[in-house]
């Protein structure tokens, strides 16, 4: 199938999903019990990378139960589905986010808390609140690199909300993502959205992919062990820059 063709029947199969996702978010979920929810949005991301084209594979063995806190590489729009596909989490994003048509309202619904970055307040009611979460036995995620990178170089992590995982005493267990060639095995930068590249032309350039499989490396649950939070950052990045590169 042509590159062109190929992605505008993805991309339509794409729209059609998020409508769909929508409309579940409006009309079911006031009326379905936590769990319920949470299998609802692992199973609609699922459903997303499949209509992009995209197959999962999962590597190591994910924390069974929170409180546990992931951290992981951040490279695409994609990390977000992916993730969740893997297993249901709840997300740390930027607040203008929560604005986004369409995605905005998912992602609300999938549990999202959202901080203002420029905010060094709104910084300490975010920590404030995943240290409520951990402490109730949730699932929480952040991309502590603060921004997408080229997937070539991992950037630095940003230690501020592993104050949540000390303060509640959690487990942080590093996660490193990366996207391959389905057929050759090579790394992918299909989906990369960095620099100047646009949103649009990403999503355009990974649905023309001929196929791409999102690796999910799960490592082990790592506990302070009186590290403080500059130091077990320094721990957690090595260990996310090893098993994105397996």
């Amino acid at each position: 199938m042509p590159p062109a063709l190929r992605a505008g029947w993805r991309l339509l199969r794409l729209l059609l999903h998020a409508l769909l996702g929508l409309w579940v978010v409006l009309w079911r979920f006031p009326r379905l019990p936590a769990e319920q929810q949470q299998a609802r949005v692992q199973a609609w991301s699922l459903g997303l990378l499949a209509c992009a084209g995209i197959r999962l594979e999962l590597r190591g063995q994910q924390a069974r139960a929170g409180p546990v806190l992931l951290v992981a590489n951040h490279h695409s729009w994609l990390d977000i589905p992916v993730l969740h596909a893997a297993r249901y989490c709840r997300f740390i994003s930027k607040s203008d986010v929560q604005d986004w048509p369409i995605v905005g309202t998912l992602a609300t619904a999938a549990g999202t808390l959202y901080i203002q970055r420029e905010s060094r307040r709104d910084a300490l009611r975010m920590v404030s609140s995943m240290q409520e979460a951990l402490r109730a036995g949730e699932v929480l995620a952040v991309f502590p690199e603060g921004q997408t990178g080229d997937g070539r170089a991992l950037l630095p992590f940003h230690a501020n909300l592993l104050q949540a995982a000390l303060a509640a005493d959690a487990p942080v267990q590093p996660v490193g993502l990366r996207f391959v060639d389905s057929h050759s095995g090579a790394t992918s930068h299909a989906p990369s959205f960095v620099g100047d590249e646009t949103l649009l032309g990403s999503i355009w350039r990974t649905l023309s992919a001929p196929g791409i499989t999102a690796v999910v490396h799960f490592g082990e649950p790592q506990c302070a062990e009186g590290r403080n939070r500059r130091a077990w950052s320094h721990a957690l990045h090595a260990a996310v820059d090893d098993l994105r590169q397996r």
